[in-house]
Formats: structure tokens, C-alpha cells, sequence
């Protein structure tokens, strides 16, 4: 047999061929001594078992970040069912993790993972309500949270990871010790057997050992996490050289994939993180620039008529006034709440029609009809008065007594409508485009007429709802009363 056949032969017929020679003793020893390196070869296979595990999981945990991010920015619902299931994918992995108090430090840091990732799904899916729910500050606290415990996850699971893998090496340095140890016996065995061939034995395993060697050489560098080492020479096609091979793959694919995995996670993290810090600040200050645009005249003329009304009459009746100006003060001023509920709104409407009616003699009849379980339902504050506001001076001033406001509350499909409904001089359809457009008070109209208030409803509202049809106006002609709808 020439060398390139012995080359590409397999242990088996190597050992054999040798050993047949010698004595029968001599084949059954080298048989079990290959039994021996098959069984190392397998037990190398599942030593990095532990690490697949754990790469598993990390993939699991980054899609379900991903798909959660997905959904924020997209709202459909193919990306929520994309969430949902890797959720139940990554709720499924994190339960083969260790749950029990123990004294090794590999079983604390799974516990540890398990809770914490336990804690992220529940902060995943509170932000996944809050989103459904349009709960801005709800959905912005749960997802600031999530993305933090997301990285605390991470990191910890890496941490593992690389324990592990010194670990597993550790036991595939302790499985090459036990191998040489079973060498060590046959060789002694064979010596004892065929004393004259001693010589050749030794020639043989050294060949057989020394790639082997180097095997475990390059090993012991890689547990110490060098993954820069020189690949070894596969100098056989038998079973040692497709070992060597798969050692060499293996170094390759795992320094590879660490240090992509660490490039794109802190990529795509920074990238995330600037995208919706950018977002949520530039709709945080377009909100409360449409705030600040609210007109404060109409609080300089209450306050007058006020003073008025303390010099023409009782305290009590003063004091009730005065009150009712106090407390659309406060509500129009407060700027550190962004929304409020449908009860609130209400109830500043009910203090507006009050102080209006005090100021013009009880001229405006106001009716409500609400749905009280939709009362605490949440909305952008001081949207209603504008409305209340333009059906008083555009819609029934001039009608004396005989001007009627109604304000009713009910559900639609999925939405709240709030009606206020006017008896007065109505609009035409060309106004009623120009006021839905954002167009009307281009046409010089004075400063907390129509155009202006109205624009800055749907502005806020579009804002804050995320939809455009959030209003309509309808009016059958002009003498025949105006209604505004309002889609919360």
C-alpha cells in the first residue's frame, strides 16, 4: 500500500493492519483503542451543546425586540402576530433554564437570566397594550424599561455563554486527558505482549497522537479565548484529520459569529434608540407648541367682567363667578399634563358656559347627553372649549335667548364621538372645506376666530391620535345650526 492510500485509510485499517500482524491480543487492544478515540470524537460533539443553547436563546431574545419595535413603528398586525410568536418561542426557551437556588454559579446565572427575562415579557407586553391603548405615557415608560432590561439580558446571557465555553473546553481538555491515559494503558499492554515490536508501537501512536496534540494545544488557546490561533494542518483524510477539520471550522464560525453578533447588537441598539428618542422629542415639541398657541384673551375679558360684576352685586353670586374664572384659569394653564379625560373636558365646558352666561345674562342654553362610562377615556386637553368657543361667537351671539348648545357623548365602533351641536346662523360647505383643510383663517380672519381654534384642534388631535379623520363639521346650510364631531 503506498503512502496516499495510507493517508486516506481510516484508523481502523491502520490499526489493524498492524496489530494482525503481531497477534490477535494486539487487534483487540487497538480495536478498543479506537473504540476509545470514536467515543471522544462524539463526546467533543456534545460538549458546546450548552453554547448552541445559549446562541439560541439570543437569537430568540433579539427577535422578540425586533418584532415588539416592529410593531411600535408599524401598528399591523401581521407584525404583531410576528411578536406573539416570538414571545412564545423565547417564553419556551427561557423555561430549560434553571429555576432552583443552588450553590453553582452557572445555575444562579440562569435563575437570574429567567427572572429577568420573565420581567422583560411582562414589560414587553404592558408596552404592547399601552401602544393598543394609546396610553403616550404609559407606552414610553414600559418601552424605555424593556429596551434597558433588554440589554441587561444580553449582557448576562454573553456572560454565561462565555463561562460556559471556557467550562466546556475545560472537559474537552479533560476528555483529551482521559484518552491519553487509555493510550498510556494500551501501549503498556501491547509492550508487555509483543516486547520485540516495541519500537514499532511507539512509532505508530506517535504519529497517531501528534496531530492530536496540537489538537489540544490550539484547544487550550481557545478556551483562554484566543481565536486568532493558526489553524492546524490536516495532514490524514481518517477520522483525526476530520476532527482537525471540524476543530478548524469551529474556531472559524464561532470567532466569526461573536463578533458579528457584538457589532450588530450595539449597531442596530444605538440606531433604535436614536430613532425614537428623535421621534418622541420632535412630537413631544410640536404638541406643545400647538398647546402654547391656545389665545388667553378670553381670560382678560372674564377676569374684567368679574370685577364688574363685584361692583354691581352681592358677594355670593361674585364668589361663584369668580370661582368658575379661577378654575378655567388653572385648567387652561396647566402645563405639565399633556391629556386628560373626557370628564375633565367636560367639566371646564360646563364652567365656560357658566362664566358666558353670567357675562350675557343667561342668553345660551347648554344641554349634555353623555355616556358616563366613556368619562374617564383620555384626550388632549383644552380641545372642547375651542369648539364650545366658536359655536358661541360664530354660530349664536346674535340669537339672544334663543341660542342652544349641545354637547352629547357616545360610542363609535372602536372610538369615542363627542357632538357639539349649535341651533345658529351654520356654514356653507365651501367654509366647512376651508376650516378641515387648515385653510380658513389664511383669509384674515381675527385673531380666536374659528380658523384659528379649529386648526389647532385637528392639529393636536391628529398628533395625538395617530389618525387623520379626527373631525367632521356638519351643517345643512347657513340659518340651519352647525355640528362638530370629535374622534377620540
Amino acid at each position: 500500500m503506498n503512502l496516499n492510500k495510507m493517508r486516506k485509510a481510516s484508523l481502523q485499517f491502520k490499526i489493524s493492519s498492524i496489530y494482525i500482524v503481531t497477534n490477535l491480543l494486539i487487534l483487540v487492544m487497538n480495536m478498543v483503542l479506537l473504540g476509545g478515540i470514536n467515543s471522544m470524537s462524539t463526546s467533543l460533539d456534545m460538549v458546546y451543546q450548552d453554547n448552541l443553547h445559549l446562541n439560541e436563546l439570543t437569537d430568540a431574545l433579539g427577535a422578540v425586540q425586533d418584532d415588539m419595535t416592529d410593531y411600535l413603528n408599524s401598528k399591523t398586525s401581521d407584525s404583531l402576530e410576528d411578536y406573539y410568536r416570538s414571545e412564545q418561542n423565547y417564553r419556551t426557551l427561557i423555561q430549560d433554564l434553571n429555576e432552583e437556588i443552588t450553590g453553582s454559579s452557572f445555575d444562579r446565572m440562569e435563575r437570574n437570566i429567567r427572572r429577568m427575562s420573565e420581567n422583560y415579557l411582562d414589560s414587553v407586553g404592558q408596552t404592547i397594550e399601552a401602544k393598543r391603548g394609546r396610553n403616550v405615557e404609559k407606552y414610553r415608560f414600559h418601552y424605555e424599561n424593556a429596551t434597558q432590561m433588554y440589554g441587561y439580558i444580553n449582557t448576562c446571557i454573553s456572560s454565561l455563554n462565555m463561562e460556559k465555553f471556557k467550562s466546556n473546553s475545560e472537559q474537552y481538555s479533560q476528555l483529551l486527558g482521559q484518552f491519553r491515559l487509555f493510550e498510556t494503558v494500551s501501549v503498556a499492554a501491547m509492550l508487555l505482549v509483543m516486547g520485540c515490536n516495541v519500537g514499532i508501537i511507539i512509532s505508530f501512536v506517535g504519529t497517531l497522537i501528534r496531530p492530536l496534540k496540537k489538537l489540544a494545544g490550539s484547544a487550550d488557546e481557545v478556551a483562554k479565548g484566543n481565536f486568532d490561533i493558526e489553524l492546524l494542518p490536516v495532514e490524514t483524510e481518517d477520522e483525526v484529520g476530520v476532527v482537525t477539520g471540524a476543530f478548524n471550522q469551529m474556531v472559524r464560525s464561532i470567532g466569526r459569529y461573536i463578533e458579528r453578533l457584538r457589532e450588530s447588537m450595539k449597531a442596530e441598539r444605538e440606531l433604535k434608540e436614536r430613532e425614537l428618542m428623535m421621534e418622541t422629542h420632535l412630537k413631544d415639541a410640536r404638541l406643545k407648541y400647538l398647546q402654547a398657541q391656545i389665545n388667553p384673551h378670553f381670560l382678560f375679558n372674564t377676569l374684567n367682567a368679574g370685577a364688574q360684576l363685584a361692583m354691581m352685586e352681592g358677594a355670593d353670586r361674585t364668589y361663584d363667578y369668580v370661582q368658575k374664572v379661577a378654575q378655567f384659569y388653572r385648567y387652561n394653564m396647566k402645563k405639565s399634563q399633556e391629556t386628560v379625560t373626557i370628564g375633565e373636558e367636560i367639566e371646564m365646558v360646563d364652567s365656560y358656559i357658566y362664566i358666558l352666561n353670567v357675562r350675557f345674562a343667561g342668553d345660551i342654553h347648554y344641554e349634555k347627553k353623555v355616556d358616563e362610562s366613556l368619562l374617564s377615556v383620555e384626550m388632549p386637553g383644552m380641545i372642547l372649549q375651542p369648539i364650545v368657543e366658536n359655536c358661541v361667537n360664530h354660530g349664536i351671539r346674535e340669537m339672544g335667548d334663543r341660542g342652544k348648545i349641545l354637547l352629547s357623548v357616545y360610542s363609535v365602533e372602536d372610538s369615542v364621538c363627542i357632538s357639539v351641536k349649535d341651533n345658529g346662523i351654520g356654514m356653507s360647505q365651501e367654509t366647512i372645506d376651508k376650516v378641515m383643510s387648515g385653510t380658513f383663517r389664511e383669509e384674515g380672519m381675527a385673531a380666536g376666530s374659528n380658523g384659528i381654534g379649529m386648526d389647532n384642534v385637528i392639529s393636536r388631535m391628529r398628533l395625538y391620535t395617530g389618525n387623520e379623520n379626527v373631525m367632521d363639521i356638519s351643517s345643512e346650510g347657513e340659518g340651519k345650526g352647525t355640528e362638530v364631531f370629535l374622534y377620540v
